[in-house]
């Protein structure tokens, strides 16, 4: 029997091999929001999403999104769908655009997993070439200073006054993601890779200075994790994917997204293949200043920042090949993963060759 035939309580999300049993989903979702649902039920599963599997909702009047874990190993920390919630919920009177959160359920019976509902934000996602190449280059400009301005104003938030005091550990941040990666590495790595123990030894003897910059960290920081207004692309209504939110060096979200900014003349970043590498776009040494001047910050470590990124992004990206390798992942984008993770860790092991240099001197 397929799985979208009458009668059947599993439906498929369209499109997709994705299962979601939407009649407990629709029972469940009747109780926590009576009277909110009209109609018919939808479930789709969308594209772009290669770590937390993310659904649209829909009944005959309004959307939502729907997040929930990955399927298969993950760190016992990560995709914590109570996280992602919680820091969207407090962020929602900020200058930071975020959706507006509807529900969370930690009740793993409903769908298999805990999850959380969202109203789904009147954007559009710019991932690659064929979308940046039709803005003008004067709006890839502002987009550029957009996609800055957003970072600061995320970082400017005071965690105690939207009640995020306890959001994480700003002291020993670096200390401990150094040690979460390995581990994450150690776990997922499909085959050896001397280099990456090396990066990470690397990485621990140069650490920056004790976290002078603390604020709460985004984590995922790059313009695909944005949507942007569909009339005036410059303008950022929402800042997506919140699963690796913290409380730690807010350099290393800055590290994050000069490493998928691609400028032209370069081998881009595996993700982000070019998408920024077009006339307008900010460089990366302007993204930095911009946000340097706007926090009165010195960025001389920024080559550490920009090791680790692309290090942790190599990381994840390995992580998500062992998943579908076993058969855990849904939908579509994950084939090459392996090989995107290679480029990724070759760029890191480059750029440290600067770091490496300092240490000697």
């Amino acid at each position: 029997m397929s799985l979208d035939e009458p009668g059947d309580a599993v439906v498929g999300a369209p499109r997709s091999p994705a299962q979601v049993d939407v009649r407990a989903l629709r029972i469940y979702l009747d109780e926590v929001l009576p009277g909110d649902l009209d109609g018919d039920l939808d479930v789709e599963l969308l594209s772009g999403g290669r770590s937390n599997p993310t659904f649209r909702l829909a009944d005959s009047k309004r959307h939502w999104i729907l997040r929930r874990p990955p399927y298969g190993h993950v760190l016992p920390t990560a995709h914590d769908m109570g996280r992602e919630y919680r820091i969207q919920t407090a962020l929602a009177d900020t200058a930071v655009p975020v959706a507006r959160t509807v529900v969370l359920c930690e009740d793993e019976s409903v769908i298999g997993a805990p999850f959380y509902v969202m109203d789904m934000i009147d954007g559009v996602t710019l991932r690659d070439t064929s979308q940046t190449s039709e803005l003008s280059v004067e709006q890839r400009r502002r987009l550029s200073e957009a996609m800055v301005d957003t970072l600061i104003a995320l970082h400017e938030v005071d965690p105690a006054q939207v009640g995020l005091a306890d959001w994480g550990r700003a002291d020993g941040y670096l200390e401990r993601q150094l040690r979460r990666w390995r581990k994450q590495w150690q776990a997922s790595a499909t085959a050896p890779r001397r280099e990456v123990d090396d990066l990470l030894d690397l990485l621990g003897r140069t650490l920056p200075t004790a976290c002078p910059h603390p604020g709460i960290v985004h984590g995922d920081y790059k313009l695909d994790n944005v949507m942007v207004d569909p009339r005036d692309p410059t303008i950022v209504r929402g800042v997506l994917d919140w699963e690796m939110s913290t409380l730690g060096d807010t350099l290393t979200d800055v590290g994050i997204l000069l490493s998928f900014w691609d400028e032209p003349g370069e081998v881009p970043n595996p993700i982000s293949q070019g998408a920024t590498a077009l006339e307008g776009f900010l460089s990366r040494e302007q993204m930095a200043r911009r946000y340097a001047e706007a926090r009165g910050l010195d960025l001389e470590d920024l080559t550490w920042y920009l090791v680790f990124a692309d290090l942790k992004i190599g990381v994840i990206l390995e992580g998500i090949h062992a998943r579908h390798g076993r058969g855990q992942t849904v939908g579509d984008g994950f084939d090459g993963m392996g090989d995107m993770a290679s480029v990724l860790l070759e760029r890191a092991d480059e750029r440290a060759g600067a770091l490496r240099v300092s240490e000697e001197t």
